[in-house]
């Protein structure tokens, strides 16, 4: 139960700071952090807890990572589900206190029909940049797939555990950095889902997009890590 208790809190956290982030402090004029602030901002949710909460329950955060960690031989099958229905509700959780939050201003509304409404994902004309879905699953698929390798390679036995926080939440950073104009930047289910609940509409039809793409580049890095890459000799 402590387990997902902490993924429950890294999820909400991770929702909570990177697309509150992009709800309310990248747009305010001349003050705005832009992309490469909300960029930053989700690679500092995933750094800070996973030193917060990761010694408890491994700082997944992410339904795509805990299929890559199954797939890489580093997670146990039985603890799929349980890991991810923590973390969707902590990122629900996290909407519903962004909603709350950003229904506090005059005027607020969400309008479901333009391309990013409420931090969601989406592609063709729900693309910040207008990108099809053919782009968008190839870029989604990509960049988990190199996001699990950076997990499976900065928590191997042989690497240096200390500093693994930091690479994984940089990676996380660079992923926003590319992949903001693409989709809004998901590789994260639970991340896509929270918003599209408030969203509804397109954005939530889009969803399954931001389903399949992260766990098939995840399982598919989980099989290269382990079977290319993997040093199987005794630490």
């Amino acid at each position: 139960m402590k387990k997902l208790f902490a993924e429950f809190f890294g999820t909400y956290w991770l929702v909570f700071g990177g697309c509150g982030s992009a709800l309310f402090a990248a747009g305010i004029p001349d003050l705005g952090i832009g992309f490469i602030g909300v960029s930053l901002a989700f690679g500092l949710t995933v750094l800070t807890m996973a030193y917060a909460v990761g010694h408890i329950s491994g700082g997944h955060f992410n339904p795509a990572v805990s299929f890559g960690l199954w797939a890489g031989g580093r997670f146990s099958a039985k603890e799929l589900l349980p890991y991810i229905i923590a973390q969707c509700v902590g990122a629900v959780a996290a909407a519903g206190t962004l909603f709350t939050i950003a229904s506090g201003k005059a005027g607020f509304m969400i309008d479901n029909t333009k391309a990013g409404a409420f931090a969601s994902n989406g592609y063709g004309a729900f693309s910040p940049d207008g990108y099809s879905m053919q782009a968008a699953f190839i870029a989604e698929f990509a960049l988990t797939l190199f996001f699990l390798l950076i997990i499976l390679g900065a928590t191997d036995k042989f690497a240096n555990g200390r500093f693994a926080g930091i690479a994984i939440g940089l990676g996380l950073t660079l992923i926003h950095l590319i992949s903001i104009p693409i989709t809004n930047t998901s590789v994260n289910p639970a991340r896509s889902l929270s918003q599209a609940i408030f969203v509804g509409g397109e954005p939530l039809s889009q969803l399954w997009l931001f389903w399949v793409a992260p766990i098939l580049g995840a399982v598919v890095a989980g099989f290269i890590y382990k079977n290319l890459l993997q040093d199987h000799s005794e630490a």
